[in-house]
């Protein structure tokens, strides 16, 4: 919501989920447009690597754990994976390496499908590894539906005057 409340209401969620849908878009309709220029093998090891390292073994030790605690290694792994930073890297390292393609768009596609169609993002320590709404997240929505928005507040001084 801001630098010091780093959390997201369901409003600001699905405005996140708007923006990277508007890049999924920009993302896909390039790729669409030069679908006969696409180096078919490697575009979907692109796509697949993220997953595969990034989340596959984390959410088969979720499902093993009785308790679903997991080692931090696997958040690290995922948010490595499913990082625009990482991502970027990887990109920039394939065109400098092999050479720049349209098949490099499948990287961003696959965190822009994450993001905006799922609501994915990096996933904090302190929340399970699949998700799942916390006791604690919906005190706090309900504190906030609640309260008084600036709106509300600034009609209220307005009236006491």
């Amino acid at each position: 919501m801001d630098q010091r409340n780093t959390f997201d209401t369901p409003t600001t969620a699905r405005l996140h989920r708007a923006e990277y849908g508007a890049a999924l878009a920009l993302a896909t309709g390039l790729f669409l447009a030069h679908w006969s220029d696409i180096r078919w093998l490697p575009a979907i090891g692109l796509f697949a690597y993220i997953d595969l390292i990034g989340y596959l073994p984390g959410a088969i030790a979720y499902r093993r754990s009785p308790d679903h605690r997991i080692s931090r290694v696997y958040y690290v792994l995922y948010n490595s994976m499913h990082s625009l930073l990482t991502a970027g890297a990887v990109v920039a390292l394939w065109a400098w390496l092999i050479r720049p393609e349209w098949a490099l768009l499948a990287v961003p596609i696959h965190l822009f499908i994450d993001r905006a169609v799922f609501g994915n993002q990096l996933k904090p320590f302190g929340v399970p590894f699949e998700p799942r709404r916390l006791p604690a997240f919906e005190r706090l929505l309900r504190e906030l539906a609640a309260r008084p928005g600036p709106a509300v507040e600034a009609r209220q001084r307005v009236r006491a005057r």
